[in-house]
């Protein structure tokens, strides 16, 4: 027994003289796969518009590929949800919206995702208004908002109007817009913003409430007449164009939504403090702030910090529940 004892140690000995290994470390992020940016509205709409201009200078800042993917349908729903369950890795981003994650939480009984908490807040984007378009070929006695009111008060529930989905933005403006009018309209529904925007070309529709980006194309071309825009003041993307405040004597009448990007539930606070600051840099750039204000109508937010999205998502839900259930709208 003793004889063992003395040889162990012996027979050990090559094994101590191994050399000692580190632990293997995960690759950096965003490491050799590309990030994609997930949408909820088709290829044209303005959160593709937005994703795909972002998606460069995200992929410099990042020294990896930002691609966009869309995937449409229920008002931005389906591709919430997917994110919401998705791996927080940080390879999956959602460019959500306020009709995504507050006002489908009022319109929609039951959501397959919680709108605050299945989501890391990441950054916000920007305030989007809409702009209230007629087709001035096919409707020409509605270029004005007065004609257009006078019209539908003597036909109550005559006239309609596309939107880019049940529950996006561009329902809810027309349904503040009616409540606040006193008037009836009748909504239908497109799956995003090419699909509405033809229905308006086609004559197939009365109005549109448009997101600006996608609008100002067709504005310019003559082919889309606006009547007013969704927010307290003229903006410098539409000039010319009054409010629907001042245009439809509607004091006070504003429905103006934002863009946010967020990630999965869970998503690492490093992985989100330098998603964040790679967006903010690209916020502050005279180039990509010229582009918001003058070709899409969105103003930057004056703000890019997580906490700051989130105080404006919390204030949202809660406004945009009150809105819903002035404008009596609501979905199944």
């Amino acid at each position: 027994m003793l004889r063992r004892a003395m040889l162990l140690p012996l027979l050990l000995l090559p094994f101590l003289m191994l050399p000692i290994l580190p632990a293997r470390a995960e690759a950096p992020w965003p490491g050799d796969r590309p990030i994609v940016l997930l949408g909820g509205f088709p290829n044209g709409s303005g959160v593709d518009i937005y994703a795909r201009k972002l998606a460069e200078p995200l992929s410099q800042a990042l020294g990896q590929t930002v691609v966009v993917d869309n995937r449409s349908g229920a008002g931005g729903n389906i591709a919430s949800e997917a994110v919401a369950r998705a791996k927080p890795d940080g390879y999956l981003f959602l460019l959500g919206t306020a009709g995504t994650h507050a006002i489908n939480a009022a319109l929609y009984r039951h959501l397959p995702f919680d709108p605050m908490r299945d989501v890391t807040h990441v950054a916000l984007l920007g305030d989007v208004p809409n702009v209230l378009l007629v087709n001035p070929e096919k409707r020409p006695h509605y270029g004005s908002c007065a004609n257009l009111l006078a019209a539908a008060r003597a036909r109550q529930g005559a006239l309609n109007y596309a939107s880019t989905g049940n529950g996006a933005s561009t329902h809810l403006a027309a349904a503040q817009f009616a409540a606040a009018a006193g008037i009836e309209l009748t909504h239908v529904p497109y799956r995003g913003q090419p699909g509405a925007m033809q229905a308006l070309l086609a004559g197939d529709v009365d109005l549109f409430f448009n997101q600006v980006g996608p609008s100002i194309g067709p504005v310019q071309q003559g082919q889309v007449k606006a009547l007013g825009v969704t927010v307290p003041k003229p903006i410098a993307a539409l000039p010319g164009v009054p409010t629907i405040a001042e245009a439809c004597r509607l004091p006070g009448f504003e429905s103006s939504t934002w863009y946010g990007l967020f990630g999965p539930p869970g998503l690492p606070a490093a992985i989100q403090a330098r998603m964040n600051a790679a967006v903010a840099k690209i916020l502050a750039a005279p180039d990509f702030q010229a582009w918001l204000v003058n070709s899409q109508g969105i103003t930057p937010p004056a703000d890019t910090s997580v906490e700051a999205f989130r105080r404006v998502h919390e204030a949202d839900l809660r406004r945009w529940a009150e809105i819903v259930k002035r404008s009596g709208a609501s979905l199944d």
